[in-house]
């Protein structure tokens, strides 16, 4: 057997970087060579194993659900430490300043009002606590399917190994075959560890999130970089060490990259604000992807059987090979493509407005824009380990095509005649019309002109309420 148990990293060896030195950075950081998370109980060597084993029992007590989210938030705080530079007072008031003069350069360009009530200036740590109470929303409805499967697998192979078969785990012997008559014994035995393989699924899986949400923090710029405000609307927040490594090469200056970036934060938030059932909408749409979801369970067994025991490391490789990928079914394609363009005519319409606002006042504007695209198109390697944990990556393929389809739109209708697209979900284009912008913009043009043949007039809704003055 190796000498390191199972799932905890070495004790910290300064001169080996592998054993993760003091207990930051190095292959056995905060998820440890197992990628199971255990690296969050701290260093193994001298008097620490005592509070190690305490934490180790935490985690196993969890009950707050299919992920510990208390061991994510401990793993993702350790993966974005290194080089996280803590936030001075010139940094917050260049981010306040930047947010306040980007709402001006927005009032002409939208319909919708300033939405921002508070201009944040966040380090990476920042970041993940306060967007984890919306990753919650976001990641457990997927996280429970995939823990029920992961925990009935392993159900499977307790069964299995209590009547001999050894666990379903080779090199582990199981217990003589039993009886009918043991059968209530068999029962009683088991329960209590089956409840344990469910908090084993949580933590595993709370391990593999924080260590993606760490990787996360260390790429976004903003707290509305994925698409929806994680801290909720009106709660700006720009992260200069993001912002700083989005600009690093382009030959932009850090004052232009940071006002573009907070013309984007602002315009999110506009958006949000201004149209009320948005977000709800676009959960709804995750949760419409995750209740449809099925895990491939033939994977997850062939995947058991290829761990060892007696090697840590071949977890880490059963997890890195999709042993939590759930498996894509028609009616999950269908609700993926939804959401794909919800998400494509949410970021064509900040690139449209930003660009407007952007225009003549930015001398660098064209290269960021275009770095935004490519960036939200392809992801970044974060957000692709993300997507394979939860089997969805929140960015939208068609940002382009959305983008052109809501200029042609504000040429031939106006600002206001753009945005009125959003007053209601069943007025946004569909899939179909960001292959035909033009055809969609002649289309909504007729159905204008028809409409005001109607000799009905029109009701009127309630009053909105005005948009809150940019921060001071």
């Amino acid at each position: 057997m190796n000498e390191i148990p199972f799932g905890f990293g070495k004790p910290g060896d300064p001169d080996d970087p592998a054993s993760g030195g003091s207990g930051t950075g190095g292959s056995g950081g905060a998820a440890g060579p197992s990628g199971m998370g255990f690296g969050a109980l701290g260093d193994l060597g001298g008097t620490d194993i005592s509070n190690a084993l305490h934490r180790f029992a935490d985690m196993l007590s969890w009950q707050g659900g299919p992920v510990n989210w208390d061991l994510a938030k401990d793993v993702a705080r350790q993966a974005a430490a290194g080089d996280d530079p803590s936030i001075g007072p010139t940094e917050r008031a260049a981010v306040t300043d930047a947010i306040r003069l980007a709402e001006l350069w927005l009032d002409p360009t939208t319909s919708f009002p300033a939405a921002t009530t508070s201009a944040r200036t966040w380090s990476r740590a920042e970041w993940i606590e306060a967007t984890l109470p919306t990753w919650t929303t976001l990641v457990e409805p997927v996280a429970t399917k995939v823990v029920e499967a992961f925990s009935g697998e392993l159900t499977g192979g307790l069964a299995a190994g209590l009547g001999g078969g050894g666990f379903g785990i080779p090199g582990l012997p199981g217990m003589s075959p039993t009886t009918d008559d043991d059968t209530g014994q068999v029962s009683d035995m088991a329960a209590p560890l089956i409840s344990m393989m469910r908090q084993m699924g949580g933590v595993m899986f709370g391990g593999q999130v924080g260590q993606a949400l760490g990787s996360l923090s260390r790429e976004v710029v903003s707290s509305t970089d994925v698409g929806l405000p994680l801290a909720g609307v009106g709660n700006a927040a720009l992260i200069p060490a993001g912002i700083a490594a989005f600009g690093d090469g382009l030959g932009v200056a850090p004052d232009e990259v940071r006002l573009f970036i907070a013309l984007r934060e602002a315009a999110h938030h506009r958006l949000f604000a201004g149209v009320p059932w948005l977000r709800g909408r676009l959960l709804a749409a995750l949760d419409d992807y995750a209740r449809g979801i099925t895990v491939d369970t033939s994977r997850m067994q062939e995947a058991f059987g290829s761990i060892d025991p007696t090697n840590p490391e071949s977890l880490q490789d059963a997890l890195t090979g999709g042993l939590f990928e759930p498996e894509n079914t028609p009616a999950q394609q269908a609700a993926l493509a939804r959401l794909e363009l919800l998400l494509a005519l949410i970021e064509g319409w900040i690139d449209n407005v930003v660009s407007q606002a952007a225009e003549g006042r930015l001398a660098g504007a064209a290269a960021l824009s275009e770095t935004v695209r490519r960036r939200r198109a392809s992801g970044g390697p974060a957000e692709q380990t993300f997507g394979t944990l939860v089997g969805l990556q929140l960015r939208p393929r068609r940002m382009r095509e959305a983008s052109e389809l809501w200029r042609l739109l504000r040429e031939a209708r106006g600002t206001d005649g753009r945005d009125a697209s959003w007053e209601h979900p069943d007025l946004l284009p569909g899939i179909d019309d960001l292959d035909d912008p033009s055809g969609f913009v002649e289309r909504r043009d007729s159905d204008l002109d028809l409409g005001s043949l109607d000799d009905t007039p029109p009701s009127e809704g309630p009053d909105g309420e005005p948009g809150a003055a940019p921060p001071s």
